[in-house]
């Protein structure tokens, strides 16, 4: 008989079968592996700390931004523009299409618009008060890369 199992905090042992699983359909699905890559980005301050950056990965031709932190001190300086161009870099490398992220309505929006992305959708109530955004932004090739 077949059981459904719930876990809080699950380990490798738990997810290892959902994801591989998954993996295998898809490759299937595809024809090829997803080229599964992560990366990050990190600030250093002057003490050598890593302080804030912008951590993604690359999967199915596409770059996604996970996470993504500026610290109020090092804002409007211009990294957190040249953390997005480079992850842009890394994307073109690794011959993406896009690249896609989520954001929170109080966290930056208006930046990534600036930025040229443009919303897909949007959860309102997430969290309650507020809204989660959806980002996209196709990249067009580059003559440079």
């Amino acid at each position: 008989m077949v059981e459904i199992a719930f876990k809080l905090d699950p380990g490798k042992d738990e997810i290892d079968p959902i994801h591989q699983g998954l993996i295998k359909f898809n490759r299937e699905a595809i024809g090829r592996a997803a080229g599964w890559q992560p990366f990050a980005l990190n600030i250093i301050d002057d003490a050598g700390a890593k302080v804030g950056g912008l951590e993604g990965w690359t999967s199915h031709d596409w770059l996604f931004v996970g996470a993504f932190f500026v610290p109020e001190s090092l804002r409007r300086q211009g990294l957190g523009r040249e953390l997005m161009k480079r992850a842009e870099t890394f994307a073109r490398e690794r011959s993406c299409a896009g690249i896609w992220l989520d954001t929170f309505a109080f966290q930056a929006p208006g930046f990534y618009e600036k930025l040229g992305f443009t919303q897909l959708a949007s959860i309102e109530d997430h969290p309650r008060g507020s809204r989660r955004i959806f980002y996209m932004r196709r990249l067009e090739p580059s003559s440079t890369h």
